[in-house]
């Protein structure tokens, strides 16, 4: 295996084997953020177990870039999020903290002792920027599609 390959296995390896740890700094994140002031009034275990879902499923997500259940995922989301009435710059922003929580935790564990292992990990940041630019878009397009069909308690004319 090369060596960067490595690297993002080790890093991919760290994230799936913490996702609890990792959620609940993230739960505790859009809890107390005022900028995803709506999640604390979200049931907190369908909000542990979707923050869970992400980070155990990150390293298949980001390594097979032909899977549409990201896709899906998050835009099954972005409508979950329009329905339970989140507005959607608070659900953006709920994704950029658990990209921020992942990123800070990977600091924490250093795993770089080389010029060659920051590179690789500021590849594998990059990888990561990519992936949660992409989720933040699947998860929009889910929201607004979900706005735009015709709901039960609009009035019609």
């Amino acid at each position: 295996m090369m060596q960067s390959q490595y690297l993002s296995s080790r890093l991919i390896s760290v994230v799936e084997s913490h996702a609890d740890s990792l959620t609940r700094d993230t739960l505790k994140a859009l809890q107390s953020n005022p900028r995803t002031r709506s999640y604390k009034n979200l049931p907190y275990k369908e909000l542990a177990y979707r923050v869970n879902e992400v980070y155990e499923h990150l390293g298949r997500w980001i390594t097979d870039n032909t899977d549409p259940v990201p896709r899906l995922w998050y835009n099954e989301l972005g409508e979950k999020r329009f329905n339970e009435g989140i507005p959607l710059d608070e659900v953006v922003w709920a994704l950029i903290l658990t990209k921020y929580q992942l990123m800070s935790y990977l600091d924490a564990c250093e795993m770089t002792d080389s010029a060659l292992g920051l590179y690789r990990r500021q590849e594998f940041d990059r990888i990561i920027g990519r992936f949660f630019d992409r989720a933040i878009c699947y998860t929009a397009e889910g929201y607004e599609l979900e706005a735009k069909k015709p709901h039960p308690t609009e009035i019609r004319h």
